[in-house]
């Protein structure tokens, strides 16, 4: 069996992994509880004879298949498992079966393309310079699955030199792939701010300290810290997503409740949005008479992908993708805990293109209409597999 049988070979692969994706998407589980999800993860790869280690962060699970003659450090090949508290639409075949609960950003994908290149890699072990460590990650959707498996030392069960993750992404049309050097994806925070003023009746305002003008004046000061502290040559974005006060039409309430995000891509703008946006708020709650209790929750790094690693994946998605359908994205404000794996050890974060409008495939990732276009499973599991058969190494 040669590389050249590898296509055909995914492609005849194509109605294992819809089946795989199906099954898993029935079955949902958020981060953390991922444990039937594991189960069917790791009776896979033990049938295909790897050595398993499950439990890892957690719920996480581990597949090791041993080159035979091997040239180099194993390279690392990485999905996500966990799905979303969301309420998919009803109606379709292979929907949730979990109340509240569904894939909705393409996990079930993921987990079904990386077991199909296990398979495709078992059966070309012989081809195989490097060792081959395939992660299945818990928790990714910001709970940090990521850092919780390489602390318990995913990366040291052999001595692991790369690190690669696809993700399905339906604003792509399906059947691309879109990769780039350097950021890729945002570094991601979180902040609340509770603006405590004094209650009292609404047709007496003088006698009250009103902390809904106060959070509305801090929202519009907020607007400015983008656009007039961030050199305009750098992205960031600061939003405030949740705004939460009072009960009654005719009360001032006690306080207010602001939450939001910032998201950037430089560890400089990071650093500055982090300090900017609780000296905005305090100085515009100060202003209207208010007191602030500011918290702020650190999320993920952002996702910087190494030159060396993106050149490999542009050569190995030529072969399984064409080379017409190798593109270079714009960075994304999403977040991503991959992050973590590529802090320590070179790699890339590939999106692969999931979208398929002509077929009613086009919502967007986190809502419960979300779905991907099955047909680019057999590639991306081609692509896993030609990355980890490179001889060179990424």
């Amino acid at each position: 069996m040669t590389r050249d049988d590898l296509k055909a070979e995914a492609q005849g692969l194509g109605s294992d992994l819809v089946a795989w994706r199906r099954e898993l998407h029935r079955h949902p589980e958020l981060g953390f509880e991922e444990h039937r999800t594991a189960e069917f993860v790791a009776t896979h790869l033990g049938r295909l004879g790897l050595e398993v280690r499950t439990g890892v962060g957690v719920t996480g699970v581990v597949g090791l298949l041993r080159a035979t003659q091997p040239q180099g450090p194993a390279v690392l090949l990485r999905a996500d498992m966990d799905a979303l508290p969301i309420q998919e639409v009803g109606g379709r075949e292979y929907g949730s079966e979990v109340d509240g609960c569904m894939h909705a950003c393409g996990h079930d994908g993921h987990m079904s393309m990386l077991l199909g290149a296990a398979t495709l890699l078992v059966r070309r072990r012989d081809a195989l310079r490097r060792d081959v460590v395939f992660c299945f990650q818990p928790a990714e959707e910001g709970r940090g699955g990521a850092e919780r498996m390489i602390g318990d030392g995913v990366l040291d069960w052999v001595e692991t030199g790369s690190a690669f993750a696809l993700h399905l992404w339906t604003p792509f049309a399906h059947g691309t792939v879109h990769v780039r050097s350097g950021p890729i994806m945002a570094a991601q925070d979180e902040f609340s701010a509770r603006i405590r003023g004094r209650g009292g009746h609404a047709a007496q305002p003088h006698l009250a300290v009103d902390p809904i003008v106060a959070a509305a004046q801090a929202v519009g000061a907020l607007q400015t810290v983008v656009s007039r502290n961030v050199d305009p040559m750098h992205a960031a974005v600061v939003t405030v997503a949740s705004f939460h006060a009072g009960r009654a039409t005719n009360a001032i309430p006690q306080e207010a409740l602001l939450e939001g995000t910032l998201r950037s891509f430089d560890d400089g703008v990071r650093r500055l949005l982090r300090e900017r946006v609780p000296a905005v708020l305090e100085a515009a709650v100060q202003a209207a008479g208010c007191k602030l209790q500011f918290e702020l929750r650190p999320g993920y790094p952002a996702v910087i992908n190494h030159a060396s690693s993106v050149e490999a994946v542009r050569q190995v998605a030529g072969m399984a993708f064409g080379p017409d359908n190798v593109h270079e994205p714009a960075p994304l404000t999403a977040a991503e805990d991959f992050s973590y794996f590529l802090q320590k050890r070179p790699g890339a974060f590939v999106l692969v293109g999931a979208g398929n409008p002509a077929r009613g495939i086009s919502a967007p990732h986190h809502s419960p209409e979300f779905d991907i276009d099955e047909s680019v499973l057999p590639l991306g599991a081609e692509l896993l597999a030609r990355l980890a058969l490179r001889a060179d190494g990424p």
